[in-house]
């Protein structure tokens, strides 16, 4: 019944496996991983929770959640299938969430997050995920994921303009280590950024004090949802379509033009089951993360990449339980440093995303529409502009390109 579920292709990897597949690379990029989880991101979800009038315990515990259920959901999974495949929420739908909790309440909300997780959970126990996933062209996608990433290499220049104290620095450093592969080798280029850029903050004395010394766990707060038909009407439907389409697609995208085979119907699972354990919590629902993902495999070998997954699912389990720590730590740093930072690591990630979009001269048509509605940042019907990116570019490509789908 269920044999499209895609089952691993090797036995577990032992702990002296990973130890050797490990190494200095592979903790950097997942050091830069989760140094991008826990900034940014995080302060989508206290914005948008604070703005719907969440207390600080809610606010606590859903950071917990993403956090500490999703580094669960990711050690489990790049474990067995010996693949980085990072799990983390849908940005998008928090940000979707953001209005309905102006009229919703919470327990409302999470009564939505419950009825999502099961409906993800259905479509990947029954393989239209990954028939979908097949049907779309892949330049197409990663004109998507171009677009969704664009930002980061724009921050770079805009950090350069507005605090080049410190973005300068960096970029310098990291050119540097670039530019000689035995020095990139000895320290990898975003971790010399990291470390120059942390050492500029400090002598500009932009670090908020306040925020050091400070050491608190998470109390996850358990709540009991409410089922109403409003916010099922308005959340279930776009928060699936983000997870499924939208955000697995990007992690699929980049994992793909890495070099892996991501287990696309297994990985829908893995999302519903983490998002249903999620939604105890107060969280939002969990997704595979492009970016996280793009980061794990921004350099070193394909078969070791894996490792850098493992540690960034710890990272997260540390995260989850000492959330309130950790938040004030990362939102007392200068937004510049990790604007610079996340820019830095996410170049090869984005150069490989145009490649592939543009390289090979199929679908080309169609990828510059999903990359220019994407960028444009304007949703519809409570559903974010990458999905309607990869509607339009599918839609252009088919009237346009014919020729190409005939060909693929």
């Amino acid at each position: 019944m269920f044999k499209h579920l895609e089952l691993p292709g090797s036995p577990w990897r032992s702990l002296r496996q990973i130890q050797a597949d490990f190494g200095a690379t592979y903790f950097g990029n997942a050091l830069i991983g989760f140094i991008f989880a826990a900034t940014g991101p995080v302060a989508i979800i206290l914005s948008v929770g604070s703005r719907g009038g969440l207390s600080p315990q809610e606010l606590a515990s859903w950071v917990f959640g993403v956090f500490f259920v999703n580094g669960w959901v990711t050690l489990f999974m790049s474990w067995r299938y010996a693949t980085p495949l990072a799990f983390g929420w849908t940005i998008p739908g928090t940000v979707l969430v953001g209005p309905a909790l102006q009229h919703l309440s919470f327990p409302q909300v999470m009564g939505a997050f419950y009825v999502t997780s099961v409906l993800i959970l259905l479509l990947g126990l029954s393989g239209w995920v990954k028939r979908v996933m097949a049907v779309l062209p892949m330049p197409i996608v990663m004109g998507m994921v171009a677009g969704v990433f664009l930002r980061f290499g724009l921050d770079i220049v805009r950090a350069l303009h507005s605090d080049v104290a410190i973005a300068a620095p960096m970029v310098a450093v990291f050119l540097l280590l670039s530019a000689h592969a035995s020095w990139g080798k000895r320290l990898p280029p975003v971790i010399g950024a990291l470390l120059v850029g942390a050492v500029a903050v400090g002598l500009s004395g932009r670090l908020d004090g306040s925020a050091l010394g400070q050491l608190s766990l998470a109390q996850p707060l358990i709540q009991a949802p409410v089922w109403s038909w409003a916010a099922m009407l308005e959340l279930v439907v776009p928060l699936t379509i983000t997870v499924l389409v939208v955000q697995n697609g990007q992690g699929v995208a980049v994992l793909k033009n890495a070099g892996h085979e991501p287990p696309v119907n297994m990985i829908a699972v893995a999302c519903g089951l983490g998002a249903a354990v999620s939604a105890v919590f107060g969280a939002v629902s969990t997704c595979l993360t492009g970016p996280t993902n793009g980061l794990l495999t921004s350099t070193g070998e394909k078969k070791r990449h894996y490792s850098g997954a493992l540690v960034f699912g710890v990272l997260a389990l540390m995260f989850g339980l000492m959330a309130p720590t950790f938040t004030n730590l990362m939102l007392a740093c200068p937004k510049e440093f990790i604007m610079v930072l996340g820019g830095l690591a996410m170049l090869r990630v984005l150069q490989g995303a145009f490649v592939a979009s543009f390289g090979a001269g199929k679908f080309s048509l169609g990828a510059l529409v999903s990359l220019l509605v994407t960028v444009a940042d304007l949703g519809l019907f409570n559903i974010g502009a990458a999905f309607w990116g990869l509607v339009a570019g599918f839609a252009v490509s088919w009237w346009m390109e014919r020729g190409d789908f005939q060909k693929a």
